[in-house]
């Protein structure tokens, strides 16, 4: 995806996959994905648990007869909690470029790996009347995991809070605020994301939310996107989503993708 999205990650908002699921001694209730939207979720997975987070999207952007289309296979995250509050993260895409210039595909298409994603998640504090719930999230991008035509200049870093609120029981809101840098520029940029989530039935969910970054030399980015998600069992969810750019930089934004946990035993 283009470079405010966070490899994303995103944050769960179909609320039917906490409110809605039966907890007990033996049930840890439904699974909590960082997808499909670019907020991310602010809880971790739970000690032993791995989570798996994946899926493609389809990216394009014209201007002034040149169009640029980005397809990226297989956008997995793997999420696994070292602690009841403590979570590693492992990310990677495969990513082909293709370039059209008056009708004319170009024959030079990239493709490759991006940057390898290596992070940790933290729990902070959980919700407590008008306190959010409030996780520390931070990733590195390490240069030499790239293939060569998604190879960066600078290592890229990113650091966020990630907070959220339950406004009802079939709604929710959450934001993150934070500060990356990296790709293919030295200057730093703030992040943010908002994300408003309903719980359609126990099953389905809806979401939409409006994210960016503020660069310190260069102009604002914002983007917005919407989409559903459905949860086919406690640890098995699909979603789909759309999207574009408020500003310029991105026509459309189509993406597909499941997650799926594995307990700890």
């Amino acid at each position: 995806m283009n470079k405010i999205k966070f490899t994303k990650t995103v944050l769960l908002f179909a609320i039917s996959t906490s409110l809605f699921s039966q907890e007990d001694n033996k049930d840890i209730g439904a699974l909590v994905t960082d997808r499909p939207d670019a907020t991310e979720a602010s809880s971790t997975v739970g000690k032993g648990v791995l989570q798996f987070e994946t899926g493609g999207l389809y990216e394009s952007f014209e201007e002034n007869s040149v169009k640029s289309e980005n397809y990226t296979f297989n956008t997995m995250l793997i999420r696994y909690g070292i602690l009841d509050n403590m979570e590693l993260r492992l990310g990677w895409d495969f990513v082909e470029g293709v370039t059209t210039i008056n009708g004319n595909k170009l024959d030079n298409v990239m493709s490759g790996l991006s940057p390898l994603l290596l992070g940790l998640k933290i729990d902070i504090a959980e919700e407590n009347g008008a306190m959010p719930e409030i996780a520390l999230i931070g990733h590195v991008f390490p240069i030499f995991s790239a293939s060569a035509d998604y190879r960066p200049e600078y290592t890229g870093v990113d650091f966020r809070l990630s907070l959220s609120h339950t406004l009802s029981e079939k709604s929710s809101l959450g934001y993150n605020i934070g500060a990356q840098w990296g790709d293919d520029s030295p200057e730093a940029a703030a992040i943010y994301t908002l994300a408003y989530g309903y719980s359609i039935c126990d099953k389905f969910g809806a979401y939409a939310e409006l994210y960016g970054d503020l660069p310190e030399d260069s102009s604002a980015n914002h983007y917005w996107d919407a989409g559903f998600t459905y949860l086919a069992s406690n640890d098995l969810q699909f979603d789909a989503y759309v999207g574009t750019s408020i500003t310029e930089g991105q026509d459309l934004l189509l993406g597909l993708g499941l997650s799926y946990r594995i307990r700890k035993k």
